[in-house]
């Protein structure tokens, strides 16, 4: 019989996990350390620097350079606390990237150009009016992407906690 390792379970050697400074995001981490933890894979963890022109107007070019290297800056420094927290948790190789441009295309452009094999994402599970109003990036990665999304509501479960030892 052939030796069925972690190695031939999971095709997932690269997750990347979309954050956005919030902690509702990072409730994919748990499931994307698991997921890496049993394949041996590598967590991409990513951030988009939103370009401040897409949301206030300043006719300074300089002005405006000088807010955008403000975001990416701070970008950087949030994915890299996560990182190192990752690290220490799971002792899995974790990366990190700042990207630019509308959030969800430069997700969906990132995943493909990096080779992602698995995305894992919050989701706010909004549907109707809200979804209209607000949008979905994890809809519209989910909808694009060619590798595989696993989108995590707020209201899950921890990977590995029963839903009666969940905490209510």
């Amino acid at each position: 019989m052939r030796d069925m390792t972690s190695q031939t379970l999971s095709p997932f050697k690269r997750i990347m996990v979309p954050l956005d400074g919030s902690r509702f995001a990072e409730g994919a981490l748990p499931y994307a350390q698991m997921l890496a933890g049993f394949s041996g894979g590598c967590i991409e963890l990513v951030r988009v620097a939103v370009h401040p022109s897409s949301y206030v107007y300043v006719s300074d070019p300089a002005t405006l350079a000088s807010l955008y290297d403000s975001d990416r800056a701070h970008c950087e420094a949030y994915l890299q606390g996560v990182a190192e927290r990752v690290r220490r948790e799971s002792g899995l190789e974790v990366v990190t990237t700042v990207l630019e441009g509308p959030v969800a295309d430069a997700l969906l452009d990132h995943a493909a150009a990096s080779h992602a094999d698995l995305i894992v994402m919050s989701t706010h599970g909004r549907s109707g009016m809200e979804r209209w109003l607000l949008g979905s990036v994890a809809e519209r990665v989910m909808r694009g992407a060619k590798a595989p999304v696993l989108l995590i509501r707020p209201d899950q479960p921890q990977p590995g906690v029963s839903e009666r030892a969940a905490p209510r």
